[in-house]
């Protein structure tokens, strides 16, 4: 009788467990950094979001969920590994100043907060005109926060619109630069005649809020086609790139046709 491998499953601790092996185990956490373009509909490069991939020293082949490492760890920890992406990416500096492309890199709200009580990391953003903070949901201020003091990190991009906290209220609290639209609602709104009408309808709307809507979750030629002829500024998925390793960004196509 043949027998087949065992294929030891990733334990993970159970979401909220507090005690100190959860904590220990997320502490060890090993990360590594994709990137992923932004292309307008014109077809040129306008950004790339740092993507993160989380693995655990004990089973390394195995990817855990960046939302979920991030839900874990601390706030001290969350600006430490955004440090780490900025100092990967001003290696990059004259990759995005000479060809004038956007670095996006995702942070949420508490985060966000934090940052601006931390002037190392205030003096290493000051000079990347070049990098974007994109919010990966919207979250309410606080009341003795302004729109100003979460603004001084230059302009935010909100991601996943039409998901979680990430809907219209969030249009009129915060000014943000780009609006990314969740693959989801693209997706739901794409099936009917009526959605469709109602996506173009979405996007017009949206760009009064906006300098433009970018489109999630691209994955197929006809959902290219239909952002192209949409009132969308720009898309990204798997059909104009998957992620791939931040070593190769010097060979990115500059240009999609």
């Amino acid at each position: 009788m043949k027998l087949t491998p065992v294929i030891p499953q990733l334990s993970i601790p159970e979401p909220g467990l507090a005690n100190l092996q959860a904590q220990h185990y997320w502490l060890e956490c090993e990360r590594a950094y994709t990137y992923q373009p932004i292309y307008t509909t014109e077809g040129r490069l306008m950004a790339i979001e740092v993507l993160t991939v989380v693995t655990h020293p004990n089973h390394p082949s195995q990817r855990i969920a960046p939302d979920r490492y991030f839900s874990e760890v601390p706030v001290s920890q969350r600006i430490a590994v955004l440090k780490e992406q900025l100092q990967m990416l001003m290696l990059k500096q004259e990759f995005f100043a000479h060809n004038q492309i956007l670095a996006s890199v995702n942070v949420d709200g508490p985060t966000l907060m934090a940052m601006q009580q931390d002037q190392a990391l205030k003096n290493m953003i000051e000079p990347l005109d070049w990098l974007r903070f994109e919010l990966v949901e919207h979250t309410r201020l606080p009341q003795e926060s302004s729109y100003a003091s979460i603004c001084e990190f230059g302009p935010l991009w909100l991601d996943d619109f039409g998901t979680g906290m990430a809907n219209f209220s969030s249009l009129s609290e915060v000014r943000y630069d780009y609006i990314k639209v969740a693959r989801d609602l693209f997706i739901m709104l794409r099936k009917t005649p009526e959605g469709r009408n109602l996506f173009t309808m979405l996007l017009q709307l949206m760009n009064r809020y906006c300098r433009g809507v970018i489109v999630e979750g691209v994955e197929t030629q006809e959902e290219w086609q239909d952002v192209q002829e949409s009132p969308a500024f720009a898309a990204q998925g798997y059909f104009l790139s998957r992620p791939v390793p931040m070593k190769t960004l010097d060979d990115v196509v500059i240009a999609f046709s």
